[in-house]
């Protein structure tokens, strides 16, 4: 199965950075802690991910997921196939990951992540304003030499 979709959701999370560890795994994190691990070679498991008590109890009842080796302690469960989610939770539930290990990070580095968030959307901002008014300016342009 194709990962690059839970590569691009994952680092469409806001500060979310990804690292290759332990030789074969992509790790995806936030504030220097991991919330989910995606093998990039075949194994036992293909995707790991942190989840909450209710959420762990509940998934390792499914068929295909499995308390994830060495993390189980913490509540992170593993797919052992490719369809033992739906893409749709999958999504679901590594933003819940996400926001889970967000809340455990100290509240001045949760500040200085979202400053930093919003440094970047108003950089964005700033970008995309600029584009708009050089090409209203080149446009402009245009048509007063295609009336002369």
């Amino acid at each position: 199965m194709d990962i690059d979709w839970i590569r691009e959701y994952c680092l469409a999370l806001p500060q979310t950075t990804e690292k290759v560890q332990w030789g074969g795994d992509l790790v995806f994190k936030i504030g220097e802690k991991m919330y989910a691990v995606v093998a990039l070679e075949p194994g036992d498991h293909w995707l790991a991910f942190k989840c909450s008590p209710e959420e762990f109890r509940a998934l390792v009842e499914r068929p295909g997921i499995v308390p994830a080796p060495y993390l189980a302690r913490a509540q992170w469960v593993a797919l052992e196939t490719h369809d033992a989610l739906p893409a749709d939770e999958i999504k679901r539930l590594l933003s819940q990951a996400y926001s889970l290990i967000f809340t455990k990070l100290s509240k001045r580095l949760q500040a200085r992540l979202k400053t930093v968030d919003r440094t970047r959307i108003n950089r964005r901002r700033g970008k995309l304003a600029r584009n708009l008014q050089r090409r209203a300016k080149s446009s402009r342009g245009a048509a007063s030499r295609k009336r002369k």
